[in-house]
């Protein structure tokens, strides 16, 4: 993304919506863009250090956090098709039901969420001044919703799922340290 605060941010602790980046953007695009940012960042933040293993462990049942990095690109690249009035085609339908398959390595993870969000901020700012109020189907039935709402359905989708990976990845790297803290 163009204009990416974490490159030159001298306050690099404030979420991207605090920076005061993107103002050439309209508000709910912008929002959209740092709700990227922040998914960005925070996987980075709290999954560098897992392990493939460990990005595709369930603990206590949980949903894997490769499942919820693989989700945030996949799910903002169906999103914006319905957001530019468009209907899902065979690979976007292949791509959802293989989500929680185990076998990505830690790297074509992150290539594929460094990919989809790059891919997904191009496709925010060209949608940011569209008549946000124009209607909108989702999926076969045609749920209604309208061009604004599956942007901000984009941003709030994003970081709900940025949420439930930093959880589990916090679960993990505490996991990970639990033996060593039972032996003091």
């Amino acid at each position: 993304m163009q204009d990416h605060p974490s490159n030159s941010n001298p306050r690099p602790n404030l979420e991207p919506w605090l920076r005061g980046s993107l103002t050439e953007v309209p508000a709910v695009a912008r929002a959209v863009l740092h709700a990227i940012e922040t998914a960005q960042e925070d996987a980075q933040r709290w999954c560098a250090e897992l392990t493939t293993e460990e990005l595709h462990a369930q603990p206590f049942g949980m949903t894997p956090a490769a499942f919820h990095i693989r989700h945030i690109g996949r799910s903002l690249d169906r999103l914006l098709t319905y957001a530019e009035g468009n209907q899902l085609d065979v690979t976007q339908m292949a791509a959802l039901k293989v989500e929680l398959e185990p076998g990505a390595s830690k790297e074509a993870l992150f290539q594929e969420l460094a990919m989809a969000c790059e891919e997904a901020a191009l496709r925010v700012r060209a949608l940011a001044t569209a008549d946000f109020e124009q209607f909108r189907g989702v999926g076969r039935k045609a749920l209604p919703t309208s061009v604004g709402g599956l942007l901000v359905h984009c941003a709030d989708h994003t970081l709900r799922h940025t949420g439930q990976l930093v959880t589990t990845a916090k679960l993990l790297l505490a996991l990970r340290e639990a033996p060593a803290a039972a032996a003091k």
